[in-house]
């Protein structure tokens, strides 16, 4: 990625907040490197350099700067426009990925060679696969040590790191002290309300719409998987190594999530969920900028800056949202989505399969509850019901036409045995053509999958009924063929508008 020094040192010099993310201040004469709206005085230009990422950075030996916390940055919002193999890995590697796969296992999603796919990255972010997950797992620990009291032994080891010594030569490194004393300078941590509880601020490029946010999720809740209490968005989480709660509070500045683990090695996938859930890398000056040209939209950008398309945390449960929503409405895709949530599935008591451990053979009894058992809470949130789980329901759990269940159990097998990959580091292109090779799906269906899993932030849906009242509302073409041709103007961000006609119907 290119830097053009004179705006980078401008952007520095007035403390823009705008740029945060979007690249990392290097001053060589302090060592330090920090993000753009830093408070510090401004450094002479002869002992600056600018990085694409804070892993750049901390590769020449920089340290992270204490005052202003560069790691905890929003990211960089490029990605979602261009969508190239790059971004996609960053999206991987923000997910856990590499710790969980390694460097192999990230560019076998990606289909690239490793050697290939460390040049890309380090053309692009100054920094291999490796550096970039290392310097993720620095921040999932710094987390940690400042929100929890837990022993630096388990810390190290759910934040990723292979060994103690590993984590606190890294530490050292990226922030100059020891665990301890990171600990120490931070304060007495907050008492938890219960073990592997986390809580956080997840930043944003201001100005964020967070009544737009809330009010799009209240509508679609479901019983048992998420709801919108007191201006807080609850939802429980499925993730990699089991199952977790979060809450969502927008706040001044940056929104508050406090996160319930069952296991603290998914912090960092659950951070870059919840992220992706409110779209808190978007540029929302840029968006509002091109959006507000347009006379017909410049009245709503004034009086809603800082709308957001909301994102998925979890790809499949995303899709089967959109297939049951498909030509009905909101409240009639609930219903139909209580309903299959509320069927029991099949408990047969019987041992599903055996596992090796150590050479010896160990029965494992699994779980039969379809909205994620064993998690931090039995009483609280759960995730979605996973692919397998849906094809495990009964024909009557359905309650829809025989086709719509149909398309439903196409869509868990495709999942299933990977013909389709609905995480949010799949190729959009390719994902969206294999999804309309699906039976019972459609382009309505897969644009909004694009839109909603995959963040392209250019999609109109231009034949959904809403999306045309509300352009018939704002004085627009409200026919498909000529609101698409109206539209050209709303690029790249067509998504974002049909979030303000969806509001405006």
């Amino acid at each position: 990625m290119e830097l053009d020094f004179e705006r980078c040192y401008r952007a520095v010099d007035s403390r823009d907040q705008r740029f945060d993310g979007w690249f990392y201040t290097g001053v060589t004469s302090t060592g330090i490197y920090c993000r753009p709206s830093c408070p510090a005085i401004t450094p002479k230009r002869q002992n600056v350099r600018f990085f694409p990422s804070a892993a750049a950075a901390q590769g020449i030996g920089l340290r992270a700067c204490r005052r202003c916390r560069p790691d905890a940055a929003p990211g960089s919002p490029l990605w979602d426009v261009r969508a190239d193999v790059v971004g996609r890995a960053m999206r991987l590697i923000a997910d856990g990925v590499v710790d969980r796969d390694g460097v192999p296992g990230l560019a076998s999603r990606l289909g690239y060679t490793e050697r290939h796919l460390h040049r890309m990255l380090s053309a692009e972010m100054g920094a291999g696969p490796l550096a970039l997950a290392r310097a993720q797992r620095a921040q999932t620990a710094r987390i940690l040590i400042e929100t929890t009291g837990l022993p630096m032994a388990e810390i190290a080891f759910a934040a990723g790191f292979g060994s103690i010594r590993q984590f606190n030569d890294t530490l050292r490194e990226v922030y100059a002290s020891a665990p301890s004393d990171l600990r120490t300078a931070r304060g007495r941590p907050q008492p938890s309300t219960g073990a592997g509880t986390i809580a956080l601020r997840l930043a944003y490029r201001p100005p964020l719409h967070a009544r737009a946010l809330l009010d799009f999720l209240a509508v679609r809740t479901l019983p048992g998987v998420d709801e919108v209490r007191d201006g807080t968005y609850h939802r429980g989480l499925r993730l990699p190594h089991g199952a977790g709660q979060v809450a969502l509070t927008p706040a001044d500045g940056h929104v508050a999530a406090t996160l319930r683990l069952a296991d603290l090695r998914d912090l960092a996938p659950a951070v870059a969920r919840c992220r992706r859930l409110l779209d808190l890398d978007a540029d929302p000056a840029a968006i509002d900028a091109t959006l507000a040209a347009d006379p017909a939209l410049a009245p709503a950008v004034a009086a809603e800056p800082g709308i957001r398309v909301p994102r998925a945390v979890d790809g499949f449960e995303m899709a089967v949202r959109a297939v049951i929503g498909q030509q009905v409405s909101v409240t009639a895709a609930q219903k139909s989505l209580t309903r299959l949530l509320l069927t029991p599935t099949p408990t047969p008591d019987r041992v599903d399969h055996e596992v090796i451990a150590d050479g010896v053979g160990v029965s494992r009894q699994q779980p039969h509850d379809h909205q994620g058992e064993g998690g931090p809470d039995a009483g609280g949130l759960r995730g979605f019901l996973s692919a397998e789980d849906l094809l495990s329901l009964p024909d009557s759990g359905f309650g829809m036409p025989a086709a719509r269940r149909e398309t439903l159990r196409g869509l868990a097998r495709a999942v299933v045995d990977g013909s389709v990959d609905l995480a949010a580091g799949a190729h959009r292109e390719d994902a969206v053509r294999r999804l309309l090779a699906l039976p019972g799906i459609g382009p309505w269906t897969a644009n909004y999958l694009a839109m909603r899993i995959f963040g392209d932030p250019d999609v109109l849906l231009s034949t959904d009924l809403a999306v045309r009242r509300g352009a018939a509302a704002l004085g627009l073409p409200d026919t498909p063929t000529t609101l698409d041709g109206y539209a050209e103007r709303w690029r790249p961000w067509r998504s974002y508008a049909t979030i303000r006609l969806w509001r405006a119907a």
